[in-house]
C-alpha cells in the first residue's frame, strides 16, 4: 500500500514539473522569435474587415467574334488569294469563315489541286482527314464532295470542296492519299458518287445487295425493301 502511495505522489510530481518546463518553454518562445504574443487590444477583427468585392464568375467579359479572329481570318484571305493565284485554271473561288478556308474547285481540277496542296513547300497537307459530302437534290450538280486537309508541318488545315451529279463521276485521290480509300467509298455507298480510278469502289456500310443510297434526301425513310430474319428459313431475307 506505501509502494503504490510513493507511486502516484511520484507521478504526481513528475507531472507538475513536466507543466511547469512546458508553462515556461512556452513564453520563451515569442522572446527568441521577436513577436509579441497575441494581439493589442485596439486591433481590428479581420472578419469585420472590409473587403474587396471579387467579380462574380458568371460574367465574361464580352469579345467580338469579327476581333477574335482577325488577325487569322486576314492571313487566311491571302493564303486563299496566294493559292487561287498559283492555280487560277482550277481554283474558282475561295470563302473564309473565322479560321477556315474554303476552296472551290472542278471535277477536272480535283487531282492537280490535290498535289499541289501536298507536295508543294508552302501548303504540304500530306493527310486527309476526311472526304464526304451533302446532297442538295435542287442544284444542278447535286452532291458536294468535301475534302479536309491537314498540314502537320505548318499546322493548319483546309477544306477543298467539288460537286457533282448522278451520272458524272470524280477522279479518285486514293492515289496521293492512302487514307482516302474507304472515305470514298463510304461516300459511294451512301450518295451513289462514282471515284474514277479508285481501287475498289463497293459498298463499305450498308449490307450486301442494298438497294440505294440512304443519305440521298430522296432516299425513302423505311428503304425500298423490308430486311428481316426468316425463322423458318434461318436466314436473312428481303421482302419489298
Amino acid at each position: 500500500m506505501a509502494t503504490k502511495l510513493y507511486r502516484s505522489r511520484a507521478l504526481a510530481s513528475l507531472r507538475q514539473g513536466r507543466v511547469a518546463e512546458a508553462r515556461a518553454f512556452s513564453t520563451s518562445i515569442p522572446q527568441l522569435v521577436g513577436y509579441p504574443v497575441g494581439q493589442p487590444k485596439d486591433a481590428q477583427n479581420v472578419r469585420s474587415a472590409a473587403r474587396q468585392e471579387a467579380p462574380s464568375p458568371l460574367t465574361a467579359p464580352v469579345v467580338n467574334p469579327a476581333d477574335k479572329y482577325a488577325t487569322k481570318s486576314d492571313n487566311l484571305h491571302k493564303y486563299g488569294a496566294w493559292v487561287m493565284g498559283c492555280l487560277p485554271k482550277y481554283v474558282q473561288q475561295f470563302s473564309v469563315w473565322k479560321d477556315e478556308l474554303t476552296i472551290y474547285i472542278p471535277p477536272s481540277g480535283v487531282i492537280p489541286v490535290m498535289s499541289f496542296l501536298k507536295y508543294n513547300t508552302s501548303a504540304e497537307f500530306t493527310q486527309v482527314s476526311t472526304v464526304t459530302a451533302v446532297d442538295y437534290p435542287t442544284r444542278d450538280q447535286r452532291f458536294e464532295i468535301i475534302y479536309n486537309l491537314l498540314s502537320v508541318r505548318y499546322n493548319s488545315r483546309i477544306r477543298v470542296k467539288t460537286y457533282a451529279d448522278e451520272v458524272s463521276p470524280v477522279p479518285s485521290i486514293t492515289g496521293l492519299f492512302d487514307g482516302a480509300n474507304w472515305y470514298e467509298r463510304e461516300a459511294y455507298d451512301l450518295f451513289g458518287i462514282f471515284f474514277v480510278g479508285h481501287p475498289d469502289l463497293r459498298r463499305i456500310m450498308t449490307d450486301y445487295g442494298f438497294e440505294g443510297h440512304p443519305l440521298r434526301k430522296d432516299f425513302p425513310l423505311t428503304g425500298y425493301t423490308e430486311i428481316r430474319f426468316d425463322e423458318e428459313k434461318k436466314r436473312i431475307v428481303t421482302e419489298p
